[in-house]
């Protein structure tokens, strides 16, 4: 009888540390973040089962009810990643902005290899209205929302932003209308003219870039659907502050992308500050630098405090 028992209660006490350990991994960031940091993980936004179509919420230690808001956008050539990515070079940033009192929302989107435009975008607008129209049960604050994206996702913020004034209905799940505002926006090396990319403008057919993926066809053959998805093409004296960064060594998208949209921005009144951080590449640590981390603070203290 002896035998038999003890193997037995070490079997589940096996079996209930494995579980514990497989709860604890679900989420493979929730470790950068701040001690105690209330994780809402795997939150479904658009009323349905799709894996693109869910959302994490981390919120601070003993947040109030109406907590500011920054949404993470991430990247990966709008066919690649999940809404973890781009946090595991980023544990600083993402330590300070909780650790100064805000939420973050991270949300997952269709890939490009699934759907193409405006699907993504699509479920970009859906899930943040979905965090505006839920906002007290999550204790957030649906009136202080502040977009951060990268590369991909950093067009895809920009796009949302600029694009919000305009109205553009298929930029909208079902056609449906959003009823939050951004405050402002955080793009770390996100496209902004399709048509201002040297590799797009090869001869069409003969390469395969992501934007022609995420298009349905080269922005060569097909300008009218590269301008439908630019940023640039929806600046407005009514947009929101930008705060831009990019790599001087970026080799997927030229920091002159960055350049030209803080422009069209100034052009319109639209204030804006641009970093191009030296000898950078298109992402990495170097972006989670201490004096980058300040002007994020500042700017979320600025515009959302």
């Amino acid at each position: 009888m002896k035998n038999e028992y003890y193997p037995s209660v070490l079997f589940f006490v096996l079996l209930y540390f494995t579980n514990q350990a497989i709860g604890q991994t679900t989420n493979r960031v929730l470790g950068y973040f701040p001690a105690n940091t209330t994780l809402y993980g795997n939150v479904p936004y658009a009323k349905d089962t799709s894996k693109h179509h869910l959302l994490d919420i981390y919120l601070p230690a003993n947040a109030k009810p109406n907590t500011p808001l920054v949404v993470w956008i991430h990247g990966g050539a709008w066919m690649l990643n999940d809404k973890y990515a781009d946090m595991s070079y980023m544990k600083n940033t993402i330590r300070t902005i909780v650790e100064n009192g805000y939420a973050l929302a991270s949300i997952d989107y269709r890939y490009s290899t699934q759907a193409i435009f405006p699907a993504q975008i699509q479920d970009c607008n859906q899930a943040i209205e979905f965090l505006y129209q839920n906002a007290e049960k999550y204790s957030l604050d649906k009136n202080r929302i502040v977009l951060v994206g990268f590369s991909a996702g950093g067009h895809l913020a920009s796009l949302l932003a600029l694009s919000h004034n305009n109205k553009v209905k298929d930029f909208y799940a079902k056609d449906n209308k959003v009823s939050f505002k951004i405050k402002g926006v955080i793009d770390f090396y996100g496209p902004s003219d399709f048509l201002a990319i040297p590799k797009n403008l090869e001869p069409a057919g003969a390469v395969k870039t992501s934007e022609s993926i995420l298009l349905g066809a080269t922005p060569l053959q097909r300008p009218d659907l590269a301008k439908w998805a630019s940023p640039v093409t929806y600046v407005d004296k009514n947009d929101s502050p930008f705060l831009i960064i990019h790599g001087e060594k970026d080799q997927s998208v030229p920091y002159s992308q960055s350049v030209l949209l803080s422009s069209w921005l100034k052009l319109s009144g639209i204030e804006n500050q641009v970093f191009i951080v030296k000898d950078a590449p298109h992402y990495g640590e170097m972006f989670d630098a201490e004096y980058l981390r300040k002007e994020i603070i500042d700017f979320l203290n600025k515009h959302l405090k």
